[in-house]
């Protein structure tokens, strides 16, 4: 079995308007070859944040789970989702269903929840005719680059994130936690720290205040680590909010960021937040066979508006308590 040398490993492509892209030959086994190079190509995801690997070949569900394990061990299920996926088993997952001409604005994956992944992994099986990149962009940068203005209150306060679970939009309960049971649900609740309300429809109501800036686990350098301006109303397009708001009233949008303390976000704030990330975004369009890794802790990522079909795996790995607690704003008597 022949692989490229060691030394190519090195040899990371940098450009600064995209991720770093490593070329590598077409090994005759991927999953071996990730193996053999796990320590690597990890160094460089250490060292940028992201990588693009191209060359690899990947094509197959069962070759992509794999490379996926070689390269970040077992991967972790999904909990909280905030949109539907398809699941493949043991923690393979289709990408979020979301409309193709619709962006999904930067975030970082499952920042809500009290473990996160540390490690996202994608692998593109068909690239799409146009658009459709997974960009990024460092939250080391972003945070610094976020006006004071809009951070103090943030790392003061922590941001909250409410949603309203029902069976027209958005991920259901099944979905979310796994279960349609109340009390299964209501413990997952507890044990998360979120807070709870079942409707008089039997739908159910959360509220969770996480951090907004929290460690990096390994270099304990701070990272903007949120989805304040994705999960916004402010964010989503003007004709879809409009309908939301019509249908479901303003405290029963399907998921909706603030402050802390409960108070909204500007539609202001919410805009300056997503021009920072522009700013900082690098994108590399999918090719067929890419295999691309992603710190989530340290790099933000999005994806963008296409055309075409687009086919692109997903598996969460190593997760960990974020380095950031969950401020209590004063006053608050929960």
């Amino acid at each position: 079995m022949s692989f490229s040398s060691p030394a190519s490993l090195l040899e990371v492509e940098l450009r600064p308007d995209r991720p770093p892209v490593l070329h590598v030959e077409p090994p005759a086994d991927a999953a071996g070859w990730a193996a053999q190079y796990r320590e690597a190509v990890r160094a460089q995801v250490a060292e940028h944040g992201a990588l693009l690997v191209r060359g690899l070949g990947l094509g197959e569900q069962e070759q992509v789970r794999a490379v996926f394990t070689a390269l970040g061990g077992e991967p972790m299920a999904e909990r909280e989702a905030f949109a539907v996926r398809q699941s493949y088993g043991s923690g393979l997952y289709s990408s979020t269903a979301w409309p193709d001409n619709q962006p999904m604005c930067m975030h970082h994956e499952l920042s809500y929840a009290q473990r996160v992944p540390t490690l996202m992994l994608f692998a593109c099986l068909t690239a799409p005719a146009q658009g459709g990149a997974t960009a990024v962009a460092d939250a080391e940068q972003v945070l610094r680059a976020l006006p004071a203005e809009v951070t103090e209150r943030f790392e003061r306060e922590g941001w909250l994130l409410t949603r309203s679970y029902n069976d027209e939009i958005g991920a259901s309960l099944a979905e979310s936690f796994g279960t349609e049971d109340r009390e299964t649900v209501e413990n997952y609740c507890r044990a998360h720290d979120i807070d709870f309300e079942w409707r008089d429809d039997g739908s159910l109501r959360t509220r969770q205040r996480r951090s907004a800036v929290v460690r990096h686990p390994v270099t304990g350098r701070p990272c903007w680590f949120n989805q304040i301006a994705f999960l916004n109303e402010w964010t989503l397009a003007p004709e879809v909010r409009e309908y939301l708001v019509d249908e479901y009233g303003e405290d029963g949008l399907p998921f909706n960021t603030r402050y802390g303390d409960g108070g909204p976000i500007s539609e202001k704030v919410v805009q300056q937040i997503n021009a920072v990330y522009e700013e900082h975004t690098r994108r590399e369009p999918w090719q067929a066979g890419d295999l691309m890794l992603v710190d989530n802790v340290r790099t933000a990522h999005s994806r963008e508006a296409f055309t075409g079909e687009r086919r692109v795996l997903v598996a969460m790995a190593e997760p960990r308590v974020p380095a950031g607690g969950t401020p209590t704003p004063e006053g608050d008597r929960r």
